[in-house]
């Protein structure tokens, strides 16, 4: 019986890059996103194994659209969260923040919660998601994402520890990469930038081991690795800029 993966945010990026691995290695696949023909044309790579659904994260009808594509696809092993939002402001710009909140927050909160809840009627499951290494301190060029980035690290905290203390058998994965050469992040500089056919597969190895949280790459464990020693009262002191 072939497995199944719903894959969230897979119209481009990450997301797309993962979803072609795991339809190479044979998988179900239950795609989502907002751009109806990208879906379509990731559909058309593999007709017999892609399902597609159009779905914004942001709208309040996105659990259930995510409960028909699970059904399309015909269960659901795997969840797998890779649609976020986030970019450089210097300006603070109020808009760009509670944009950023809304997906990265509202939106990551609605499809983890409907994730949860499925896998807790079925019995077991996994529920992964995209974080990044950004929510490893408080970055001033990108606050919103940032913060938002921590905010999903630790969310994922608390659901593992309340599947414990309800006995669930639902496993856990956060997944943290560096800069990743995306469209998410085509309009700002960046260093280190990281394919994103590369990371895909990083993805899909911490997956498969079911670690529960996985640094990419190893350029970047070294990076937060120094974050982390950093005392606040320098790290605030830092001139970060482009």
């Amino acid at each position: 019986m072939n497995k199944k993966i719903i894959i969230i945010g897979a119209t481009s990026g990450i997301g797309r890059e993962v979803a072609n691995i795991y339809i190479a290695q044979g998988w179900k696949v239950g795609v989502a996103g907002r751009r109806a023909h990208e879906l379509e044309t990731l559909r058309q790579t593999s007709p017999s194994q892609v399902f597609t659904q159009v779905l914004d994260v942001t709208n309040e009808d996105a659990p259930q659209k995510l409960q028909a594509l699970i059904e399309q696809v015909g269960g659901m092993d795997i969840f797998l969260l890779s649609s976020g939002i986030g970019k450089q402001n210097y300006n603070l710009q109020t808009e760009v923040e509670l944009a950023t909140a809304a997906t990265n927050v509202e939106g990551f909160i609605r499809m983890t919660n409907a994730a949860y809840h499925y896998f807790e009627q079925q019995g077991h499951g996994h529920l992964a998601v995209i974080s990044s290494i950004a929510g490893t301190k408080g970055l001033g060029a990108a606050a919103a994402y940032s913060a938002t980035k921590r905010f999903q690290s630790t969310y994922m905290e608390a659901l593992e520890q309340l599947a414990r203390m309800n006995k669930l058998n639902i496993s856990f994965t956060d997944i943290r990469p560096g800069f990743v050469a995306t469209p998410l992040l085509k309009d700002d500089s960046y260093p280190m930038l990281m394919k994103a056919t590369n990371v895909a597969k990083q993805i899909v190895r911490a997956i498969s081991k079911k670690k529960r949280i996985a640094i990419i790459d190893w350029k970047y464990k070294i990076l937060v690795s120094f974050w982390q020693l950093i005392p606040k009262w320098i790290w605030l002191r830092l001139p970060v800029k482009k």
